[in-house]
């Protein structure tokens, strides 16, 4: 959750120590999404400042945008509002709970009093060297990175696995998969919201899909670009952050060829939010313009490996930002991508690897991006590096995060964004 120039240790401990409160509430307050129209309904979070709503449509690197005041800135696998919520998925087992209608304010007609602050990170998996560590201390694993996440009002990151133990394997050559302990590592170090959005979401078939929604649902920690049809994988995860309204959508564009009609979600079938489907994630878009002051899209896109975007990437953003996206971010190449402005929106096209098995290499080189936002303008943005080291990210610290940062806005030479 975004909030650069207004860090809230405090809340963030707070946060933490609520968490098995969280996870509580959760479990007796689930909140599915009705068939038209934006609804809410509110559980308890620790942030007084953070009201978080379910949503659903109908259907130095740092930089300053021009005429605002500066804020706060910043390997490939083997192959002041008021309280909290979940996302719009119920657990199977459990019966639906219709949420309320919201009673948030609906968009402001002028920018937003505050700017709030929103982190993004890239793909997260517990396989390898990571899984001891979770097995042993879910949630102090990530208390590396735990200070750069609790910058920021909302973190949202790319959960690049089944939260499962079981299920059937899919037909491919890497599948992954962790126990719900994950949720806690997620939650304890900061995160807020994890897509699910990706080729790995249902790694572990419909069984997996479902026992994830569980777990997240158990944990209190919303997940989104997955869901029991297509209408709640769409669906956007809407948070209220000082009476500024954040829609975060999750979509894929990187399916297996022999999965892609098994994963994609439909009318009545579970699956993943595809962004293959671009009228129906255009339409998801417009739709939250009309209900947030901030859209932000989360994408699973691009070629591994590759540093510079590819045609579809850039393609599919300018796409999405005429449709009224905001920010558009993602990861899928284990690389960073470059990022900056197209036009009035900011795109980051490729977050790296964050919680991830690879060892050495470039694929090791990680961070969070911090940005700062106020409706529809980013004030701000600051990429705070890290290297990742037995798995998991640790932050740099001077001469060397200096020449990351460098690194990193150099990178933008071969996407058409702008500084």
């Amino acid at each position: 959750m975004p909030r650069p120039q207004h860090r809230r240790p405090p809340a963030r401990h707070l946060r933490r120590q609520d968490h098995t409160r969280r996870r509580l509430v959760a479990t007796l307050i689930g909140a599915t999404v009705i068939a038209a129209g934006l609804t809410a309904a509110a559980l308890v979070h620790p942030n007084p400042a953070v009201t978080d709503v379910v949503a659903a449509s109908a259907g130095p690197s740092s930089s300053t945008a021009p005429g605002t005041d500066p804020a706060a800135t910043g390997s490939a696998s083997p192959s002041t509002a008021s309280s909290a919520t979940t996302s719009g998925q119920a657990a199977p087992s459990e019966p639906a709970t219709t949420a309320a209608p919201s009673t948030t304010a609906a968009p402001t007609t002028g920018p937003p009093a505050e700017p709030v602050t929103i982190a993004v990170a890239g793909d997260v998996h517990f396989e390898g060297m990571i899984r001891p560590q979770l097995d042993a201390n879910p949630g102090g694993m990530l208390s590396a990175i735990a200070p750069v996440l609790g910058q920021a009002d909302v973190a949202v990151v790319n959960l690049e696995t089944a939260i499962t133990t079981g299920g059937t394997p899919a037909p491919k050559t890497y599948v992954f998969r962790a126990p719900p302990s994950a949720f806690t590592a997620l939650a304890a170090a900061g995160v807020d919201v994890a897509s699910m959005a990706n080729n790995h979401g249902m790694d572990f078939g419909t069984d997996g899909l479902r026992d994830s929604l569980a777990a997240s649902q158990q944990a209190g920690l919303p997940v989104i670009g997955i869901g029991e049809d297509a209408a709640r994988a769409y669906a956007p995860h809407v948070v209220d952050v000082r009476g500024q309204r954040i829609a975060i959508i999750g979509a894929t564009q990187v399916l297996d060829d022999n999965l892609i009609s098994a994963w994609t979600a439909g009318e009545g079938k579970p699956g993943v939010a595809s962004a293959k489907e671009v009228d129906r994630l255009v339409g998801e878009v417009q739709a939250a313009r009309q209900q947030a002051d901030t859209v932000v899209v989360f994408l699973h896109w691009g070629i591994e490996k590759d540093t510079c975007p590819s045609a579809a990437q850039q393609e599919l953003a300018q796409t999405l930002a005429d449709a009224g996206a905001d920010v558009i971010v993602g990861g899928h190449a284990h690389r960073l991508q470059g990022a900056g402005r197209l036009g009035q929106a900011f795109v980051a096209y490729g977050l790296g690897n964050f919680v991830f098995y690879t060892p050495s290499g470039p694929g090791t080189n990680s961070g969070v991006l911090l940005l700062t936002v106020r409706g529809r303008s980013v004030e701000s943005y600051r990429w705070e590096p890290a290297v990742i080291s037995n798995g998991v990210p640790v932050p740099l610290q001077g001469g060397a995060a200096d020449q990351a940062r460098a690194s990193w806005d150099q990178l933008r030479s071969c996407t058409n964004l702008t500084p």
